[in-house]
């Protein structure tokens, strides 16, 4: 995702931030915080993003994928280490 735009907006129910990408995906981060001003709600979307970055991790390091998980770091077995079936 690359972001190209990023719009805040107040209403009745507090801030909301979204982030949009050049593909036209949108991220909305909504604070129900109202006593806020649009930088700090700013700031606050992006300390909630980073913190989604590291949900389901270990210790919020990388994700894992299904080849690290399978991989025991010997990389030259010829054997595949996962089986696949179709």
């Amino acid at each position: 995702m690359h972001l190209t735009d990023t719009r805040i907006t107040h209403g009745p129910g507090g801030w909301q931030v979204s982030f949009v990408s050049d593909d036209g995906d949108v991220v909305t981060v909504h604070l129900a915080c109202g006593d806020i001003n649009a930088e700090q709600a700013l700031e606050r979307a992006r300390a909630a993003m980073a913190q989604l970055t590291a949900f389901g991790t270990r210790g919020g390091g990388r994700s894992i994928n299904p080849y690290d998980a399978a991989s025991n770091g010997d990389f030259n077995v010829e054997e595949p280490l996962l089986v696949t079936r179709h």
